[in-house]
């Protein structure tokens, strides 16, 4: 138990759930033993989320429905609980609804924010509960598995300092996904630096069974991706451009110029559009090699064959941001569980 559980605390804990049901039971029995200030922020659970959490932990803020819920308005609502309630706290510690997180990690991370005060926000390893129940839980675990160092950004498990989290007003509410890469490039952009330390932080449970929930949270991804490129379209910094250009040409650009010089040209160009995948898989596949993943090779190339399938589903998503936006619409939440 880092030192900082005796007297006034300089260190709490916000977790967000919706429907966690008893993921969230273990996730808050975690916390609860840290024996810090825990809030627990509900975004309109009907599985009896609240009142259960209600009594693990020492504030629940139940989100109101007159706003649309996503994951970033319901951190900054537990970020205010909590430092109203605690006003001298000087890190925040997040954690989703369906994590459990590691005894070790609040320690390990409160010493290298104290080490190196120009940091904002440090993460740790984030690693699936259940990897083998199905290949797309295999997947997240592969996905979770990203280098240590300084980093552009975390994932939604993180330690913040309240200082820097202050300084940018916190997350983008009106984000349904993607509000932690965001608040990243905001938080480097005002000088700050965001390290991955090479520690266990939280167990996750993605519990993905079907290819219809690897297919709504790749759509959710690609929601993210444009709606991240969209915000910071016009400062020069390329934010999510990248990302948004592999998904269009991959998921929609390639395709429909193929099938369309077909037309002109003939059939014998549609072999050309296999053979695009096929060379991405490739890339993807042999990009993973180069990272000297602790993977097996058929591992390598199920992540490179889902890369590829996730584009079309990515597409989708952009498709779907750009559409809510244009009708001045409210995001709604893409749920995959």
């Amino acid at each position: 138990m880092p030192a900082e559980n005796h007297g006034t605390p300089s260190l709490g804990i916000v977790a967000i759930g919706r429907n966690e049901g008893a993921r969230l039971s273990s996730c808050l029995e975690s916390l609860c033993a840290t024996g810090l200030p825990v809030v627990y922020v509900d975004s309109g659970s009907s599985d009896g989320s609240a009142e259960l959490a209600g009594k693990l932990v020492e504030s629940v803020v139940r989100l109101s429905p007159d706003r649309p819920f996503t994951a970033a308005r319901a951190r900054n609502e537990g970020a205010a609980r909590l430092l109203d309630r605690y006003p001298d706290l000087s890190r925040i510690q997040f954690v989703d609804g369906d994590c459990v997180l590691d005894p070790g990690w609040l320690e390990r991370a409160s010493a290298e924010m104290d080490e190196k005060p120009g940091l904002a926000i440090v993460c740790g390893r984030r690693r699936e509960i259940r990897p083998e129940a199905s290949i797309y839980n295999q997947l997240c675990d592969m996905e979770w598995d990203t280098p240590v160092g300084e980093a552009a950004s975390s994932g939604g498990d993180f330690m913040v300092r309240v200082e820097a989290f202050r300084s940018v007003e916190g997350f983008n509410s009106e984000m349904i996904a993607g509000e932690e890469p965001e608040l990243c490039y905001r938080i480097r952009a005002a000088g700050w630096k965001i390290q991955r330390l090479p520690y266990a932080m939280t167990l996750h449970d993605a519990d993905i069974s079907r290819f219809s929930q690897f297919w709504l949270r790749a759509k959710r991804a690609g929601h993210a991706y444009a709606h991240g490129a969209f915000l910071h379209a016009g400062d020069g910094s390329g934010f999510r451009q990248r990302e948004v250009r592999s998904i269009v040409v991959y998921g929609a650009a390639l395709p429909t110029a193929l099938l369309v010089l077909s037309l002109f040209i003939g059939p014998a160009v549609l072999p050309m559009l296999p053979l695009a995948y096929a060379l991405l898989a490739i890339r993807v596949y042999r990009g993973r090699r180069a990272e000297g993943k602790k993977e097996s090779r058929r591992a390598s190339w199920l992540y490179a064959l889902s890369v590829v399938v996730g584009k079309f589903a990515q597409m989708a998503g952009v498709i779907e941001f750009h559409t809510s936006r244009r009708r001045h619409k409210a995001m709604e939440l893409i749920e995959y569980k």
